[in-house]
């Protein structure tokens, strides 16, 4: 059972609360979504019933990427959707509030694991998921694709994308680590470690950016190899309870919460 959100951009900003917390400035730049309050001094507390931008008002969460660069110019995205999974029948646990993960790397010198971060056009089937930014997501390539008819929102929609998938075993202990990553594991198989048995949600964030083309595109964290994202759960969690519940009990609209 799947659900969603659609957020525009809150905030470009060279602040990090995640890796950075308390020091504006310090990180690289980077683009924010959701949560309007989103700063370097961020905190549960501070985010916790603050306005968003996505059109779910309950996901007051945090979510941010490394800003885009064409031609040494930020490319301001479209929106991020971000696509949450519940696992039916399976004891899958609403993230704790507070929780702060890093899925990517930002430090990466080679291409990461396509389950992990991939790159897409924009419409289905034009180009298929790569280490790299597609060249070519122009409206020519689209209509070339082998199937010529999408229907439904944003299907002659031209840009790019990037993907990042976000672990989905937790520790069941820590918020944070200091790596920022080695309190979450992923799942294999639909299995979580038993170091990490705790599941929670799998969440996707998609990134859309309005070029059709990839090419002479860097990332703020450096080349086009180092693509990453950050969640900072400040759902309303009352609201996050009910659609886990729900989607895990396999109830029809579990997600129009």
């Amino acid at each position: 059972m799947n659900f969603l959100a659609h957020c525009k951009v809150s905030a470009v900003a060279t602040d990090d609360p995640i890796v950075w917390p308390g020091r504006p400035g310090a990180s690289h730049d980077h683009t924010f979504f959701g949560n309007k309050e989103i700063d370097a001094f961020s905190t549960l507390d501070s985010l916790r019933g603050k306005a968003t931008t996505c059109n779910r008002k309950s996901d007051t969460a945090a979510y941010w990427v490394p800003t885009l660069y064409r031609h040494g110019k930020p490319v301001r995205p479209i929106d991020a959707v971000a696509y949450y999974t519940v696992r039916e029948q399976t004891p899958v646990r609403p993230y704790p509030p507070g929780l702060e993960v890093v899925a990517g790397s930002a430090e990466a010198a080679s291409a990461q694991p396509l389950h992990t971060v991939w790159w897409t056009c924009a419409v289905p089937g034009v180009a298929s998921a790569a280490v790299i930014p597609p060249a070519d997501c122009s409206a020519r390539a689209i209509r070339a694709r082998p199937r010529t008819t999408i229907r439904g929102p944003g299907a002659d929609r031209v840009g790019i994308q990037l993907h990042v998938r976000f672990p989905d075993c937790w520790d069941g202990r820590r918020l944070d680590s200091p790596d920022h990553h080695s309190h979450m594991a992923y799942s294999s198989n639909g299995r979580c470690p038993r170091d990490h048995s705790v599941q929670v949600p799998s969440l996707i964030l998609i990134v859309t950016y309005p070029i059709p083309s990839g090419i002479g595109t860097t990332l703020a964290s450096g080349g086009q190899l180092t693509g990453h994202a950050d969640f900072f759960n400040a759902w309303k969690q009352s609201a996050l309870r009910r659609i886990v519940r729900d989607c895990t009990a396999g109830r029809p609209h579990c997600g129009r919460h």
